[in-house]
């Protein structure tokens, strides 16, 4: 009787233990690039999967939130437990300065070894790709990046800037490695008078505003004004897409890396993937079916960027752009 009696109390004082350990909990600090509504859909889902976990975020473009970002690190206080912002270029600079913190045990077993950092500090979450929007007005309907060298489009191209867009970079970076397009490319993009300023929002406006023609822009925002009746159109050029894949991060100086990691599980999970689907992304995850309005995953070619050599490129190339069309 007198051990049964010590090991029940012995479950009683260990009750409130197992309970804490049932799942996170707690703040969770989250800086973010998603548009505002996507991210307070991610938030909403993660939140209603682990109640006990409360998010706070801070949400702007990848550049103003590296901007924040960089200050506080400056300054030896760093909020953010999460990153989840749109290269992957940015995560390998601040993995190379011993920025993130390692998640071993994230589930990647379906995805691709190319949309996760090796020592799996950083991880991808989308494809979002970047091709050429055209308006309904525009003579051709381009199939090739060396489309927009031909005499009807000059005067009549818009680009983002990659001094202002993380995913107008990752465009640069990979078009001027290409062997058949290279720096000779935008050469000639400056030739036609191209503009070059801003982000894809600006480009998006200017080609569906029909104040220029054709445009580089990221899919989704002209697949969903497609759906919507937008005089526009979306091309997937024949030398492949740049992408974007919106990694999500842990930093190492993470407050609550329980959450942290909870929020990366779920980002990287089923769940996860069919809510960016919703949201009208191309999953990450091969076995989620993508959104209406995009061609199977099987048909879109992928014109892709070592992070790593885009890093140490990011600031010649830059200025290289800079010479060719201000800004």
């Amino acid at each position: 009787m007198r051990m049964i009696l010590l090991a029940a109390a012995a479950a009683l004082a260990a009750a409130p233990a197992l309970a804490q350990d049932e799942g996170p909990s707690g703040r969770l600090m989250l800086y973010t690039s998603q548009p505002n509504e996507d991210a307070q859909q991610t938030i909403d889902a993660f939140m209603a999967a682990y109640p006990d976990v409360e998010v706070e975020f801070f949400r702007d473009g990848t550049t103003r939130v590296m901007a924040k970002l960089e200050s506080e690190f400056a300054a030896d206080a760093p909020q953010p437990d999460v990153l989840f912002i749109a290269d992957t270029v940015t995560m390998e600079g601040l993995k190379s300065e011993g920025r993130l913190m390692a998640h071993p045990d994230a589930d990647v077993s379906a995805y691709d070894p190319e949309l996760y950092d090796e020592d799996r500090t950083y991880f991808s979450t989308k494809l979002i790709t970047t091709g050429i929007v055209y308006n309904d007005a525009a003579p051709t309907v381009p199939s090739s990046y060396k489309d927009l060298l031909a005499p009807e489009a000059e005067d009549n191209i818009v680009i983002p800037s990659p001094l202002t867009s993380g995913a107008a970079a990752i465009t640069m970076a990979a078009i001027t490695e290409h062997d058949d397009l290279g720096w000779d490319f935008y050469e000639g993009l400056a030739d036609q008078g191209a503009l070059a300023q801003g982000g894809n929002g600006g480009v998006y406006r200017a080609v569906a505003g029909g104040e220029k023609l054709y445009g580089f822009v990221v899919d989704f925002l002209a697949i969903r004004n497609i759906a919507d009746g937008a005089p526009v159109g979306f091309s997937f050029p024949e030398e492949g897409v740049t992408y974007v894949t919106e990694p999500v991060a842990i930093l190492s100086t993470a407050k609550n890396p329980e959450a942290a990691k909870a929020f990366v599980d779920f980002i990287l999970s089923r769940e996860g993937q069919e809510l960016a689907v919703s949201q009208g992304y191309l999953p990450a995850h091969p076995d989620v079916t993508p959104p209406e309005g995009f061609p199977p995953r099987s048909e879109i070619r992928l014109l892709g960027v070592d992070p790593a050599v885009a890093l140490e490129e990011d600031t010649e190339n830059k200025m290289r752009f800079q010479e060719l069309f201000g800004g």
